[in-house]
């Protein structure tokens, strides 16, 4: 494999924030938490918002370097439960949150 886990993860990073449009004074608040070969042909990276425990889950391809627009967010906590933990981030990043609690979450159960 050409990439490293630590490229794999900040490309992964930039991507999301970009994806997202996350303003430049709010990206210290996404962190990789944790990132996996695949069979030596990509890395599956998670970033979460440090303190909270929801995950979007992206794919880095080491070949191309490119990661896959598709990406899963994953969060343990129920949409009718979308405010909770957001009361202390900037209103950008929660509304992100709220949105994707509400709409397209994975739901999984510790």
């Amino acid at each position: 494999m050409d990439l490293t886990a630590t490229d794999a993860e900040q490309l992964a990073l930039n991507f999301f924030l970009e994806d997202w449009e996350i303003p430049e004074e709010d990206r210290d608040f996404f962190v990789p938490i944790d990132s996996r070969s695949v069979d030596d042909r990509w890395y599956v990276v998670e970033i979460a918002v440090e303190g909270l425990p929801d995950k979007w889950i992206i794919q880095v391809y080491d070949e191309t370097k490119d990661c896959d627009p598709c990406f899963t967010f994953v969060t343990p906590i129920k949409a009718s439960e979308s405010e909770t933990g957001l009361e202390e981030l900037p209103e950008s990043i929660a509304e992100i949150l709220r949105s994707e609690r509400e709409n397209k979450a994975i739901f999984v159960t510790q």
